[in-house]
């Protein structure tokens, strides 16, 4: 634990002037980011009187080792940087907004040449067109079906597309008249871009246009007497206004608007957002963040309108915010904002009226999301805190661990042998740091061996980073740019120059946790323990969980460390664990399910990874290609009329395969070729998905 007096900086150092500020820790990570009007007034709240500090707020000063800034020229180039920092160090004590669930957009991917309809999660992708979120994902799909009898827009898949393009056949959606059927050309790219604008258009709440233009046709058509066609335009009439019905109308005059409340407690805030378009409410988000120091209501808004708006531009920014408290000072948000929509953007506390009457429920929706949050174990802030403050008095260390990595080995009978480290950072999973292990230096069933050629592994890039970087992980050596010269552009490039490292990336293993978790008991510490102790490393806690009595091991001690069963730091370690064990056996399963497929094409010789690509994406599977002709061999980039009779020949040899079958659990695997995870040391990848068999694994 750090004394802030051992790295405030002197009297006079520090400018008068806006600007960004970091805290970093004794490893030099990031780990707040704050902006200030004044950076030598608002650094000086920090040094104080820790007794006077918020909890929160006095953790990261002792945690800190280091405090830096840089100078810019307005508030606005602070906000624009503040934001653009934390979304690059991403900070573990500043205000991080995590959704409550994960919401469902509508989605038109306008960067297709036949753009598609459909529903998307996550990450918004460039050149795509989001409306939402919903709270359902049924609640897209039945919209989109009412709207599809006007605007037939595609929504298959690319592969459906290709193989419907191939066959010279549209799926059902087509003969049924729910789609435009561009994969036969019915229509052209051009015309069905056009019926994707349209589609946006109505959802954007331009209604009214279509409605006149559609009655105005149908009207025609009974005066000429075509009644089939008037009803059909009437039956189509009606989907649009039952799909409009399914938003109610909540404001007049078409109102485009973002309404945004907050209820919070004195360690936590919740937040709820309406997104109101043409009137009516389009769609629903909400977040919950621990709160880091005494901040006030203006100051989470304002950390709600970065992570709202940060990466929108255009009409997805509405000409209206309306909030519980403006920011603190107010223009240079609204001008971010501002520079954000291209237009003028209101941001206003409603006072009366139908806005107040709708913020009233938003609000309403926020005291809910907060009670509800509180009744999660594993995401209360104050059960975190109680089970690492348990885990550092059950094993004797001088502070809570607020980084703990975990590691589990996974293996079939001895075969294809694995390890996985989990990182868990204030009692919540970072699964961004997570890693996976080959153990490439034998094979079998010996659990301590393989414990101790990961934690080498692991902690030899660890020395190899700090030495490489001169002890620090992103090459940083200043404690504080006092430079004079401020910045003078708003440029986002400009502004998040120099935040990468050599790599563009942040260091894979640049950073040690205060404890280090093996799944098993005595031996497998001992090894852990052993490595570090070869690496010279002697700053770093080891424990192990033994999963039959869960009973928790130190290294030397003869007998356990036995927590009770209602301890939250069991809990937790429990949790660290088992997610650990779920993220090593999914990679050992990756990696087995490899070894059960197999291809004829693996006897053909002259044949490469790539071309064997490149066949199998051209005709979809084994069992398509096997079937081929010689001259639609041919057809594929890179194979020639030789290489083709080879590859025909070498199917005819052999037998049409059995299907094969895992003697593990007596899966029939599939004929066809599948991506797989590939496979490496060490490198990050994504958590994969629980697991519910267990077999013979480990």
């Amino acid at each position: 634990m750090a004394d802030p007096s051992s790295y405030r900086p002197k009297p006079g150092q520090i400018p008068d002037s806006p600007g960004v500020y970091r805290f970093r820790d004794e490893h030099r990570r990031v780990i707040y980011v704050g902006k200030a009007k004044s950076l030598r007034q608002r650094l000086a709240n920090y040094f104080q009187d820790l007794a006077g500090l918020h909890p929160r707020t006095r953790t990261m000063v002792t945690t800190a080792a280091s405090v830096e800034w840089t100078v810019v020229s307005t508030e606005v180039e602070a906000l624009q940087l503040e934001y653009s920092w934390i979304k690059e160090y991403d900070p573990r004590f500043n205000v991080k907004y995590r959704d409550d669930k994960s919401y469902p957009y509508l989605a038109v991917t306008m960067n297709e040449e036949f753009p598609r309809v459909q529903v998307m999660r996550g990450h918004k992708k460039k050149g795509v067109r989001y409306f939402g979120p919903y709270a359902h994902a049924w609640a897209i799909r039945d919209t989109v079906d009412l709207l599809l009898r006007v605007f037939p827009v595609r929504t298959c898949s690319a592969g459906v597309f290709k193989n419907a393009s191939r066959t010279g056949r549209p799926c059902l959606l087509g003969y049924i008249g729910k789609c435009s059927a561009p994969c036969v050309d019915r229509v052209s790219a051009q015309d069905h871009r056009e019926l994707a604008e349209e589609f946006c258009d109505f959802m954007t709440g331009r209604t009214g246009t279509y409605l006149r233009r559609l009655e105005k046709q149908m009207m025609e058509a009974a005066d000429e007497m075509e009644y089939e066609r008037a009803a059909r335009l009437r039956d189509d009439i009606e989907a649009l206004k039952k799909a409009m019905e399914k938003n109610a109308v909540v404001l007049a005059d078409a109102t485009d608007a973002d309404l945004i409340a907050v209820a919070e407690d004195e360690l936590e805030a919740a937040v709820q957002i309406f997104h109101v378009r043409g009137g009516r409410v389009r769609g629903q988000r909400g977040w919950v963040t621990d709160k880091v120091e005494e901040i006030t209501t203006g100051a989470l808004v304002e950390h709600a309108l970065q992570q709202l708006y940060g990466e929108e531009t255009g009409d997805a920014v509405p000409k209206e915010v309306l909030v519980p408290a403006l920011p603190d000072p107010l223009e240079p948000v609204q001008e971010w904002l501002t520079g954000r929509r291209g237009s003028n953007v209101s941001l206003r506390i409603p006072q009366r009226g139908d806005k107040r009457a709708l913020m009233e429920t938003v609000e309403r929706n926020a005291q809910q999301a907060l009670v509800l949050h509180k009744t999660k174990r594993a995401s209360d802030l104050t059960t975190r805190s109680r089970a690492l403050e348990e885990i550092a008095d059950a094993l004797d260390l001088d502070s809570a661990p607020l980084r703990i990595e975990c590691y589990d080995i996974s293996h079939l009978q001895g075969d294809d042998v694995v390890a996985s480290m989990v990182v868990f950072e204030d009692g919540l999973a970072r699964k961004s740091e997570y890693r996976r292990f080959q153990i490439k230096g034998f094979e079998g069933q010996d659990d301590v061996r393989s414990m101790h050629e990961v934690i080498t592994r692991r902690f030899k890039r660890y020395l190899a980073e700090k030495e490489r970087t001169g002890e620090w992980a992103d090459g940083d050596t200043a404690l504080a740019d006092t430079s004079a010269e401020p910045l003078t552009t708003t440029s986002p490039d400009a502004l998040t120059n120099g935040l990468k490292d050599d790599e563009g990336r942040p260091k894979r293993f640049a950073y040690p946790p205060q404890l280090v978790v093996v799944d098993g008991g005595q031996p497998q510490v001992a090894a852990a323990q052993r490595a570090l102790d070869e690496l010279g490393i002697d700053d770093i806690a080891v424990c192990g969980l033994a999963k039959r009595l869960e009973e928790v091991w130190l290294p030397g001690d003869d007998d356990p460390v036995v927590l009770p069963r209602t301890s939250e730091g069991l809990y937790l370690l429990q949790r660290v664990r088992d997610e650990a064990h779920r993220f090593a056996i999914t990679y050992q399963r990756t990696k087995r399910a490899k070894r059960f497929r197999s291809s004829p094409l693996d006897d053909v010789p002259g044949l490469g990874e790539t071309r064997k690509q490149a066949l199998i994406k051209h005709f979809g599977s084994v069992k398509k290609l096997r079937s081929a002709t010689i001259d639609q061999i041919c057809e594929v980039p890179g194979i020639g009329r030789k290489t083709a009779e080879t590859i025909a020949a070498a199917f005819a040899q052999a037998a049409p395969p059995a299907p094969a079958v895992n003697t593990a659990t007596g899966e029939i695997m599939e004929d066809e070729e599948s991506e797989t995870t590939a496979e490496t040391s060490g490198e990050p990848v994504s958590a994969g998905t629980p697991d519910e068999r267990r077999g013979q694994e480990r």
